[in-house]
């Protein structure tokens, strides 16, 4: 402008419609070569206005909190308290390997948390075990904010079936009313687990045990059936036993006083505790130990009179005597296992007059190389290992020296022997199956016919199959001719082991075999514990009863098909 006069500078064509041919190099992301236009003073008191309104809210909601109702919510805030609240998680259920409810959760339990439910059939107690309840003080505040398991699969699987506790934030007002709830954490529910248990014939296994122990006498019992290949425990049972929900709720008292008073120690689980003299069922095992060390041949028969009669070179008129259950004349191998000859035994495990022994030293080698005297490693906590005496242990135990007549009253699984029936299962099944020690679980997986373990070291395949064919020989005209049935062929061994210092009035009888015998797929054991001597019923006539109801209400275990 000059002198209050406006001035206009003519724009020529050439300045507004550029050449579209040779336009600058202009970056239009970034704007440029774009017409700014400026903002309007309309568009700052619009702004202007909308923040003086929120400002106004601002200032309104302040004054409405902090001083007309200051009061009001200074006094809820005194008065009213938050609480954090544990949600205990349920734990995991149970169920058997055809999906049968084991244990479960109550829903409808009374209280801050779900109480455990146990299957009401019997023989399922020391495998499932029992667990203690979360509790509180007398204020209402956790001191114990798990489930406790105390034994079984409760305390062995406790990984699995435990869940991951919760946590909530209540609000109550002074009179103690909840004001408002939210939940901060969910609690998050154990896992379902799958048993290997058939529990139809772990409830009829238990019904025998007990009922053969009430009628003759017996202190009690356990029995095992077991998958040869898998190591898959279909039946595990117990006898006496306790009651799981009884002892998870802890009433009533007089039968947990019951239960610590008694003298056939209920708590006890004999499956994979308890220790026993194993008696003949160990001379399978033996005959195999025999033959591998060329002891002797399968053929060659051995006379038993009745007794074996060791002369006393110091007292001629006071010879040394091991007597056999009876006189059975000549047996080679095979029928010596059938019949349970003692003074084959004798003479294959410490030797007489021409006929070599295995000597302490491989009675013990053998044993050991089928498991015995270890741990088998059974997913069951609480498990004992059993014992292979030799000169060590009788020097140590004793403080004397070992002799001959301890090695013949092992080599027929007397002396200091001792085998848990969980080791005697695995045992058997390492025969059955071609040597391989397999672990024994008692969860369900995916099976197989190809036995998984360790495997034993064998000279000659032979070996085994003819302590194998004892075996069926036992069934079909021996000592356990009472599982000589039409709808499956067993190979067995029965044992009948003294027990006592002195009068050796009382026995452990066994019964240990496998089926079907043409392809062996699954073990048993039996052990009836401290019945009379005079008795003639034992182990055997359980297992006759189980697998009597096998073969009407599961005939699947007995099938011979790939």
């Amino acid at each position: 402008m000059f002198g209050g006069k406006k001035y206009f500078k003519t724009i020529e064509p050439d300045e507004i419609f550029l050449d579209s041919k040779n336009l600058p190099l202009f970056d239009l992301h970034q704007f440029e070569g774009r017409i700014e236009k400026a903002i309007t003073p309309r568009t700052f008191a619009f702004f202007g206005i909308f923040c003086s309104l929120l400002a106004v809210i601002f200032v309104f909601r302040l004054w409405q909190l902090q001083i007309r109702d200051g009061n009001s919510y200074s006094q809820r805030a005194e008065n009213n308290s938050l609480k954090h609240s544990l949600i205990v998680a349920s734990r995991g259920s149970v169920y058997d390997r055809n999906g049968e409810n084991l244990v479960w959760n109550d829903p409808d339990s009374n209280g801050d948390f779900p109480k455990r439910e146990y299957i009401e059939k019997p023989g399922f107690s020391h495998l499932l075990g029992f667990v203690a309840y979360p509790a509180k003080d007398s204020a209402g505040y956790y001191y114990k904010e798990e489930y406790d398991p105390k034994d079984g699969i409760e305390l062995s699987l406790d990984s699995m079936l435990s869940g991951k506790n919760g946590l909530k934030l209540t609000e109550t007002d002074v009179s103690g009313n909840i004001v408002s709830e939210s939940v901060m954490n969910l609690p998050v529910e154990g896992k379902k687990t799958y048993l290997s248990i058939d529990s139809r014939i772990q409830e009829k296994m238990y019904q025998e045990i007990k009922s053969l122990a009430d009628r003759v006498g017996f202190v009690g019992g356990a029995g095992i059936i077991m998958d040869v290949n898998s190591g898959e425990v279909i039946t595990m049972t117990s006898y006496p036993e306790y009651d799981s929900k009884v002892l998870s709720e802890g009433e009533p008292r007089e039968t947990i006083q019951e239960y610590n008073t008694s003298d056939k120690m209920p708590f006890l689980n004999r499956a994979v505790s308890g220790l026993f003299a194993p008696g003949s069922i160990v001379k399978p095992f033996l005959a195999f130990a025999a033959l591998e060390e060329g002891v002797i041949t399968p053929e060659k028969q051995i006379v038993s009179t009745g007794k074996l009669v060791i002369p006393n070179p110091y007292y001629p008129d006071q010879p040394s005597v091991f007597l056999d259950w009876k006189a059975h004349g000549a047996v080679d191998m095979r029928h010596a296992i059938a019949v349970s000859s003692d003074v084959y035994f004798y003479e294959i495990g410490g030797g007489f007059e021409s006929q070599k022994g295995l000597g302490i030293k491989n009675i013990k080698k053998y044993m050991e190389m089928f498991g015995f005297g270890q741990k088998t490693g059974i997913n069951i906590l609480g498990e004992e290992s059993g014992n292979i005496p030799d000169p060590e242990w009788k020097m140590k135990i004793f403080n004397e020296e070992w002799r001959l007549g301890n090695t013949y009253h092992t080599a027929i699984g007397q002396y200091g022997t001792q085998v848990t029936p969980v080791e005697a299962i695995r045992a058997v099944s390492a025969l059955a199956n071609g040597g391989v020690l397999v672990t024994p679980t008692i969860l369900k997986q995916a099976t197989t016919t190809i036995p998984k373990g360790k495997q034993i070291e064998i000279k000659d395949a032979y070996h085994m199959q003819v302590a194998k064919e004892g075996m069926k020989l036992s069934v079909e005209e021996g000592t356990s001719i009472g599982l000589n049935v039409p709808y499956v062929h067993i190979a067995g061994k029965t044992g009948t082991a003294e027990i006592g210092t002195a009068t050796k009035s009382r026995v452990h009888s066994w019964t240990m075999g496998f089926f079907p015998y043409e392809k062996p797929k699954y073990a048993y054991i039996i052990v009836m514990e401290s019945g009379p001597r005079t008795n003639l019923v034992g182990a055997t006539s359980v297992m006759r009863q189980v697998t009597d109801f096998m073969s009407i209400y599961t005939p699947e275990y007995f099938e011979t098909s790939p």
